[in-house]
């Protein structure tokens, strides 16, 4: 499963894809921007399609740069993303993925009328969009199995190899309404069975433990700008543990360290722990924030990393249980683990 980091165009820094950046992350393979941004930028959007994506934001080749169409923003603004602008900036700016040019996403407090509204809108622009490398997007939803069904009986949209699903993040922050976590997985379940051999990329998992969900479903990609929120706001992420409050930021509250906490902390092999230690990332600013962000997506990655480890060597079931702690989504991934290894039982 591949961490793709979300970057935000308004603070590109801390450069973790940068080579030549004391923050650099060797093992980050792809990140993320959003058209929004572009579209709030004529200046950067200008130069990302003279020069291409790769080059006007300095993301070497190696790493793949992919793009968000912004839906959000644009939603929360009650309007439509220009489509031809977006055709223009996919043609010349040439990322690696992109996704339709706007998809219209379904909420848990809205009717059901109004999330059909939302699939049948965004099936329209699915439809539209069936050609060249667009990425169909599908949604968490009343709906779900109704966009499985439009995307395998339509010629084209049922030979694209990535299928993209978004809808995930407000229901599982709890959002009024939310559909319950049971469901959350027995969707994730039913896309990753009807879409067998295609590329799933999930929109906006970040957190440690949803990194397992993801894993244990099969999901390919995954796209997260936590890493920055959090930091953000002072927090930092603990392998298994999920989220500490580490700086005095405002008004933002949270659990703080416990001192075994602050002792893994202190060993922590991050670049940014390892040159700046614990007032590193106790500290306020552009520095603090750079150091807790570049330490939360370490983090990521190297959850990711042993998520891979244990599964391959089949040494998940007991490495889970001692690792995640204190998590509301154990009794998921507990579920998850049992209908992983009875779908591969022979």
């Amino acid at each position: 499963m591949e961490i793709i980091a979300g970057l935000s165009l308004k603070n590109l820094k801390p450069r973790v894809w940068d080579p030549t950046s004391p923050y650099h992350l060797s093992n980050l393979q792809a990140v993320m921007v959003s058209y929004a941004g572009f579209h709030q930028m004529p200046v950067r959007r200008r130069k990302a399609m003279e020069q291409g994506l790769h080059t006007s934001l300095a993301v070497p080749e190696t790493v793949k740069a992919y793009l968000d169409n912004g839906a959000f923003y644009f939603l929360r603004r009650d309007g439509e993303i220009p489509r031809k602008k977006y055709e223009q900036f996919v043609a010349e700016a040439r990322p690696d993925w992109w996704p339709i040019p706007q998809d219209f996403i379904p909420t848990p407090k809205m009717t059901k009328e109004e999330q059909l509204d939302c699939f049948r809108r965004t099936m329209t622009m699915n439809r539209a969009y069936h050609q060249d490398g667009y990425v169909p997007v599908i949604h968490i939803s009343r709906f779900l199995k109704e966009y499985c069904t439009a995307i395998k009986v339509h010629d084209h949209l049922s030979q694209k190899p990535d299928i993209a699903l978004g809808g995930i993040v407000p229901n599982l922050l709890r959002a009024r309404k939310a559909m319950p976590y049971i469901e959350i997985l027995e969707s994730l379940q039913h896309v990753r069975r009807e879409f067998a051999g295609k590329q799933i990329h999930v929109f906006g998992i970040g957190g440690t433990a949803t990194l397992h969900l993801a894993a244990l479903l099969e999901v390919d990609t995954v796209d997260s700008s936590g890493w920055r929120n959090r930091a953000a706001r002072g927090i930092v992420q603990l392998p298994g543990s999920g989220d500490r409050v580490v700086a005095e930021l405002g008004n933002w509250r949270g659990r703080r360290p416990s001192p075994a906490e602050w002792d893994r902390l202190a060993e922590c092999q991050c670049p940014a722990c390892q040159q700046h230690g614990l007032n590193g990332l106790k500290a306020g600013g552009i520095q603090g924030f750079c150091n807790r962000a570049t330490h939360n997506l370490w983090t990521l990655l190297e959850e990711a990393r042993l998520i891979e480890r244990h599964l391959a060597a089949g040494t998940y079931s007991d490495w889970y249980t001692k690792h995640v702690e204190n998590s509301i989504y154990l009794p998921l991934i507990k579920q998850a683990l049992v209908r992983r290894n009875s779908s591969s039982s022979p």
